[in-house]
């Protein structure tokens, strides 16, 4: 069964044997959608602790805000180290995935603290949107109304390639001093940008339900339930960042 999801912790290989090419089954003590669901619960809740504490770390002030750098560094590149490590041994993520649910969360709040700054109330709209998305999709997935299929899923997997092409040339450009024009300004295209990020990251969502359902399906085994909460929460950090985005830009205009 082929399985795919554009976020690179979920990927189609994930459920198979390295050394045989078959999909690994467990008779017992086998991967279950209950215990995937409270492990993203537990996943949130330790990301909410350390993203309320670096907010209360930092300091507003007439200039902005002022000790966010360190955890939005910290966090960025700590998260980054753990979730590779998390993708390539999986094995290793019932320790690793809550480690980075408490390192993002110092990026998140951090970060949060910044655009909060600048544009008052962003945070809990993007907080807002971000699960009302997280719901509206589920529910449409479950119901039916939208089906993972490998059409959808190569659709979706390659404008999520295309994006990250683009930001990674927007990082390396800006070390020259370069920017690129229009999709990072509060202009119409800028926001037409950020609207179709925020769309393929709520697509996201789709192929990482399709991809723990299958799982469950292919009696995976019981650590992969802390796997599949960890996929499932790089997609929303993800979409939480591109909805602070986009309400900046939108924001920006008034």
């Amino acid at each position: 069964m082929m399985m795919r999801s554009g976020n690179p912790a979920l990927k189609e290989s994930t459920f198979l044997d390295l050394a045989s090419g078959t999909v690994v089954r467990r008779d017992s003590d086998t991967m279950s959608l209950n215990g995937t669901v409270n492990k993203t619960g537990v996943l949130l809740l330790l990301c909410v602790l350390t993203a309320a504490f670096a907010w209360n770390q930092v300091q507003f002030t007439s200039a902005g805000v002022v000790g966010a750098g360190p955890y939005v560094w910290g966090g960025a590149i700590g998260g980054l180290v753990l979730a590779l490590i998390t993708t390539f041994k999986k094995e290793w993520s019932p320790v690793t995935a809550p480690l980075y649910a408490l390192v993002e969360g110092f990026f998140l709040g951090a970060i949060s603290a910044m655009f909060e700054q600048r544009f008052p109330g962003i945070v809990m709209q993007a907080v807002m949107l971000t699960f009302g998305t997280l719901f509206a999709l589920l529910f449409a997935y479950r119901s039916g109304l939208i089906r993972a299929t490998e059409n959808f899923k190569l659709g979706v997997v390659a404008a999520t390639g295309g994006i990250a092409l683009v930001y990674l040339a927007t990082i390396v450009l800006g070390f020259f001093k370069i920017n690129i024009p229009f999709i990072h300004e509060s202009g119409l295209i800028g926001i037409g940008f950020s609207l179709f990020v925020v769309v393929i990251a709520a697509l996201n969502l789709v192929l990482d339900f399709d991809f723990i359902e299958t799982g469950v399906e292919q009696n995976a085994p019981k650590y992969m339930e802390w796997y599949g909460a960890f996929g499932l929460m790089v997609t929303l950090v993800w979409l939480y960042v591109e909805f602070l985005r986009l309400l900046a830009k939108l924001q920006s205009r008034d």
